[in-house]
């Protein structure tokens, strides 16, 4: 559920990155970081316990329009990919208005990656959140790799895309469909709230 800024007029949404560990998540938030305006930014927050670590920063894009006269605020969000962590995840994951689920494209990962997206839509289901109505967004990350060491997007969507979600084969490290990925479940946010859809972002 979005947050209201009345006094700032500001929505702010909250989109979170979730897949397994290593999968690229941090390196979609440090890549986006680096990229957005200084002064259109809040710090890179990174909330660490012992072997985890939770990226968070907001951004005011430049051109997702406005809403019933308010700007609107964007929060990413990262949680850490290790199965030991779900309470973390649990509460990172908690009020999202959207989620990336970013995919390791490497074929010895794809149980990890159908572990991740089985406990993603198990933490919705135990908010009370009907995972099918989440806008929701499949990044395949590491799509840069050897042909034989990745699935194919085809592939990948045989396995991981049974909603027929929008998905984008990336290189996150290089930058190769990150702001692709943002654009989309940004869209797909703003559409559940009657939103203009945006015409991009930086």
């Amino acid at each position: 559920m979005p947050l209201v800024n009345y006094a700032a007029r500001e929505l702010t949404c909250k989109i979170v990155y979730y897949g397994a560990g290593r999968s690229g998540k941090t390196t979609n938030l440090h890549y986006i970081y680096d990229r957005v305006p200084n002064e259109r930014r809040g710090a890179m927050v990174s909330l660490a316990t012992h072997n985890e670590r939770t990226l968070f920063f907001d951004f005011l894009p430049l051109d997702l329009g406005r809403i019933s006269g308010f700007n609107t605020r964007i929060q990413l969000y990262t949680v850490p990919g290790q199965a030991y962590y779900r309470s973390t995840r649990k509460l990172v994951l908690q009020g999202a208005d959207g989620v990336v689920f970013v995919a390791d494209s490497q074929r010895m990962q794809q149980e990890e990656n159908l572990e991740s997206l089985r406990d993603m839509h198990e933490v919705l289901a135990e908010q009370g959140v009907d995972a099918r109505t989440l806008p929701l967004v499949l990044q395949y990350n590491k799509q840069d790799l050897p042909g034989d060491l990745i699935l194919t997007p085809g592939e990948l969507d045989d396995v991981l895309n049974f909603r027929q979600v929008p998905r984008f084969a990336a290189d996150a490290l290089h930058g190769v469909g990150v702001f692709e990925t943002l654009r989309k479940v940004s869209q797909l946010v703003l559409q559940r709230l009657s939103a203009p859809v945006p015409a991009g972002i930086p």
